[in-house]
C-alpha cells in the first residue's frame, strides 16, 4: 500500500469528534450527566409510563451509541499520531484507503471487522 496520508482523515475525524460532542451536550441538555438530563426531560411529559421509558431508553441508547463512536474517533486520531493509523488491529494489514474513507474511525480491515461481527452474534 502507498504511503497513507494522514492529515485529511485526521481532520475529518476532528471534525467527527465536534459534531458528536456537540450531540451529545444537546442530547444531555448541556452539561449535565445523561441520567440527570433524562429525569429533567421526563419529569414533566403527559406520556404514558411506558411511553416515557420507552422514549428514556432510547435517548440513553443514542447517548451510549454517540459516546462510544467518541471513543472509536479519540482511538484513531491516538493512532494517527503513533503512526499505526491504517493498520489492523487484529492482524496487521493495511486497512482500505476506501474503508478509511467511508469510516475513518475503523480499526480493523474489512475481513476482521466481518469476523468479529460474526462471533459477536453467536
Amino acid at each position: 500500500m502507498k504511503h497513507l496520508d494522514t492529515s485529511t482523515f485526521k481532520s475529518a475525524l476532528l471534525a467527527q469528534r465536534s459534531s458528536l460532542v456537540e450531540q451529545l451536550a444537546i442530547l444531555r441538555g448541556g452539561a449535565v450527566g445523561r441520567a440527570e438530563a433524562s429525569t429533567e426531560h421526563f419529569a414533566t411529559r403527559d406520556d404514558t409510563p411506558a411511553a416515557a421509558n420507552s422514549a428514556r431508553d432510547l435517548e440513553f441508547a443514542l447517548d451510549a451509541h454517540d459516546t462510544a463512536e467518541i471513543v472509536a474517533v479519540n482511538a484513531a486520531l491516538k493512532r494517527i499520531d503513533e503512526g499505526s493509523y491504517g493498520e489492523c488491529l487484529d492482524c496487521g494489514a493495511h486497512i482500505a484507503e476506501a474503508r478509511l474513507r467511508a469510516a475513518p474511525e475503523a480499526s480493523r480491515c474489512i475481513h476482521c471487522q466481518e469476523k468479529l461481527e460474526k462471533a459477536s452474534r453467536v
